[in-house]
């Protein structure tokens, strides 16, 4: 049986970090408060803004696709050699965090019509976005349906520890140390079972295109080629830098005590045949994670 994830054990056992390893700023307060109050306002900054105009003769709407996970997989990357096809419009820009921007509000038509306007393209191009927090939200997989029921959506997924710990790794190279939050949400964030089981129940199968990172890097002319005939454009377009490194964190390796690396991975594992089983496409014998 598939063991749930107990937020409060998380927590606890997040406070065993080693925090001499991640020593705090000088001016950094106590209170990890703080740190989340930082977070939230960065998310808020990160919200729709002002959408970008609409030339004469184009026409807004529904984006074509949007990506919707997962963070630190190479969702950066991909997403630029995606927009980078000559058929895709220029989107405002790659992640618009709408529907975690307006997670507090009723979600109406004004606000369907709101994100469709940061989508203008003319009649034979194809746009999309790519925020890596859609697939985590409840929330946001029935609002998203709501705003693009035919939006073609897609999944970059990475061998759940190593993601985890990529973005633990970013967390202390942007704010200098770990808070018991970030740890329990870098486990949840790898815990994909849940996620994808929530975005199904929105949309069919064959309208979600789940990629896996190391397959991508292995192959990342045929993973790209996939792509774009899932997206319905031209399949055979080939970035000339779609083999260059983007976003890559700089920090090396962090630490984190032993029995909350054996709990994750305990989580991770517990989904693995049912990732088998749901999506055969992935190769899980590319995530020694798992092992």
């Amino acid at each position: 049986m598939r063991p749930s994830v107990n937020q409060k054990s998380i927590h606890r056992l997040a406070r065993k970090v080693l925090s001499r390893d991640h020593p705090k700023p000088a001016d950094h307060r106590e209170d990890p408060r703080h740190a989340l109050l930082a977070e939230e306002q960065r998310d808020r900054r990160l919200g729709p803004g002002d959408p970008p105009p609409c030339p004469d003769g184009w026409q807004v709407g529904p984006p074509t696709y949007v990506g919707i996970g997962v963070q630190k997989a190479g969702t950066t990357w991909w997403h630029k050699a995606i927009a980078s096809h000559p058929d895709a419009a220029q989107s405002a820009r790659k992640e618009l965090h709408f529907f975690q921007y307006y997670c507090d509000q009723e979600f109406d038509e004004r606000r369907v019509a709101e994100y469709h306007s940061f989508f203008p393209r003319s009649g034979h191009q194809f746009i999309g976005e790519w925020t890596p927090r859609y697939m985590l939200d409840p929330w946001t997989a029935s609002r998203l349906h709501q705003s693009a029921p035919e939006a073609r959506l897609l999944v970059l997924l990475r061998d759940p520890m190593a993601r985890m710990n990529s973005a633990l790794r970013h967390s202390v190279e942007k704010y200098g140390w770990l808070s018991p939050r970030v740890i329990a949400l870098a486990i949840e964030r790898s815990c994909y079972v849940d996620q994808l089981d929530r975005v199904l129940r929105w949309f069919p199968r064959d309208q979600v295109l789940v990629l896996q990172f190391e397959k991508c890097v292995q192959e990342p002319e045929a993973e790209l080629a996939r792509t774009f005939q899932f997206l319905g454009v031209d399949p055979g377009f080939v970035p000339k830098d779609l083999r260059r490194p983007v976003n890559e964190t700089r920090v090396t390796a962090v630490t984190v005590a032993s029995d909350i690396q054996d709990l994750a991975r305990e989580l991770f594992v517990a989904d693995r045949e049912r990732i088998r089983s749901d999506w055969p496409e992935l190769d899980i014998d590319l995530w020694p994670g798992l092992r």
